[in-house]
């Protein structure tokens, strides 16, 4: 991906887009994926980078959702298998099976999970990725050293795929990017343009990094901004009512070792009524999460104490090694972009995750709700409405069998693997310049070519791009990431033609956003 080429085309004022995209999240980017695969002209449009938000601090899970199987919610179970199966297909190099083990404590839970889960494998008819079974006490042991044996009937083994959120994200962008779409970070919209009937016909839109303004026209505008999609809404009529209920979750990462095993763990209720996962991924063990209503949608929201207590005392209760404050390498938190309830009172955990496609007067298509494992269906559903709103014929959506960038038969292994295909074009660069192949940080395997790459190929443009969202050390340690922040400020000032001051601009720009990362003691 070439942000400057992709700048050029969105600078020629008398091209007339037959999508105009809202948002770089995973929304957003599975409708410019969808519209690219039917052939029609595309621009995406992030206002910060691709996945800064929600998009990037999921549970790192592509999964059918065992709670709403629980909840009833049939109809997003049964759409978020068959998704989830073509994913792993799709981006083989992104996501992976995951096995997890459900403890069990009591001969009711131990008929209630093996049951539900014996419809969960069957709801996922051909694109099953495992069979559930019950296991006893001595193998839930063996596979999870870390949990409490006091009580321990056993356990039910169940499987659901997992992935890298921010990595997925860019693999989305890229794989619509070489398919001719035109994908930008950094632009953000700035008002909507109608014509004489008040009908939506195009966006203002500035460049967040040297401040250039743009106008361009598009045939269909979708607004798909997760939490912040109440203020495209007011953009486009000040007196919308505000739709979004923002739901906060926070994960906490610490050592492997607290589990200590390769299976991940599910405890199915906690004392709110919501479930915790404890998950293996890229070496650490990720916890959570929590379910808590914000009024405002922020950018970089931060885990309230409250949060972060809940979520160590649910682990304090099924781990033998109790984790404490002092043991969380890093603590992220997301917004999910919840339908507003009608009534009063509605529980988060109880509003549905199901996805919604509204179109306003002016014919704005926002696009609201939904997980990260329904990406592509969203988009599709999105893009469906093309016709109705431009009266002209669509294409049949091809999204679903579309590789995504990187896809290879022959995945790489150890750190490599994110990156696909792509890997081998970092080595080589690596061994071209042998000064490229010292190590970020110690304590990681990534290297300096990939800092490189990531600014040449993946349009990471700040500090955190890198850091936190092109090889994730933020969310995997946010102190490593601290003290590697200033090597990659360097070098990537010295790619980017760049100043002492941008470095140290990026490196107070950095420390604020990596501060909230990390727990104080």
């Amino acid at each position: 991906m070439n942000r400057e080429e992709n700048i050029k085309q969105i600078s020629d004022s008398s091209k007339t887009w037959d999508i105009a995209v809202i948002g770089g999240g995973s929304s957003g980017l599975g409708v410019a994926l969808d519209a690219i695969s039917r052939g029609l002209s595309v621009v995406l449009l992030e206002k910060a980078d691709f996945a800064k938000g929600t998009s990037s601090r999921s549970t790192k899970l592509v999964h059918g959702g065992v709670r709403y199987l629980a909840q009833g919610d049939i109809g997003l179970v049964l759409e978020a298998l068959k998704e989830r199966g073509k994913l792993l297909q799709n981006a083989p190099h992104l996501t992976s099976n995951q096995p997890f083990i459900i403890p069990i404590y009591s001969w009711f839970d131990r008929i209630q999970y093996s049951a539900g889960l014996k419809v969960y494998d069957w709801m996922a008819g051909k694109l099953r990725i495992g069979k559930s079974r019950f296991i006893s006490k001595d193998e839930t042991l063996n596979r999870l050293p870390g949990i409490k044996s006091k009580e321990l009937l056993g356990g039910v083994v169940y499987y659901d795929g997992q992935f890298d959120d921010a990595r997925l994200a860019l693999a989305i962008a890229m794989t619509a990017d070489d398919a001719g779409a035109c994908i930008l970070n950094y632009a953000s919209v700035r008002g909507l343009i109608k014509d004489e009937n008040g009908k939506l016909i195009g966006l203002k839109v500035r460049d967040e990094l040297d401040k250039t303004k743009y106008t361009l026209k598009a045939k269909m505008i979708v607004n798909a901004t997760g939490v912040f999609a109440d203020k495209i809404l007011q953009m486009d009529n000040p007196n919308a009512e505000k739709m979004i209920q923002p739901s906060q979750g926070i994960h906490l990462v610490m050592d492997l070792d607290f589990l200590g095993g390769k299976d991940a763990l599910l405890i199915p209720k906690t004392k709110d009524g919501r479930v915790l996962f404890a998950v293996p991924w890229h070496g650490k063990l990720v916890v959570g999460t929590t379910d808590t209503l914000r009024e405002k949608a922020k950018l970089e929201p931060q885990a309230l104490q409250k949060e972060i207590d809940f979520v160590l005392e649910t682990a304090d209760g099924y781990l033998t090694k109790a984790p404490t404050r002092a043991d969380v390498k890093s603590v992220f938190a997301g917004l999910r972009p919840l339908a507003r309830p009608k009534e009063e009172g509605a529980k988060t955990k109880e509003i549905s995750r199901s996805h919604k496609v509204i179109i306003s007067e002016s014919n704005l298509v926002t696009l609201t709700g939904g997980k990260w494992t329904t990406f592509r269906k969203m988009g599709e559903d999105t893009v469906d409405h093309y016709q109705e709103i431009t009266k002209e014929l669509l294409a049949p959506s091809e999204s679903f069998e579309m590789k995504l960038h990187g896809y290879t038969n022959k995945i790489p292994g150890g750190h490599w693997t994110v990156y696909g295909s792509d890997a081998a074009y970092i080595q080589k660069l690596s061994k071209e310049h042998p000064e490229l192949t010292e190590r970020v940080h110690p304590d990681f395997p990534n290297i300096l070519a990939e800092v490189v790459w990531s600014v040449r190929e993946e349009m990471a443009v700040k500090v955190e791009d890198i850091l936190s969202r092109r090889i994730r050390m933020l969310i995997l340690n946010a102190q490593a990431a601290l003290d590697s922040a200033e090597k990659v400020a360097k070098l990537m000032a010295k790619e980017m033609q760049k100043d002492e001051n941008w470095i140290e601009r990026e490196l107070e720009d950095f420390r604020k956003v990596a501060e909230k990362y990390l727990i104080k003691a």
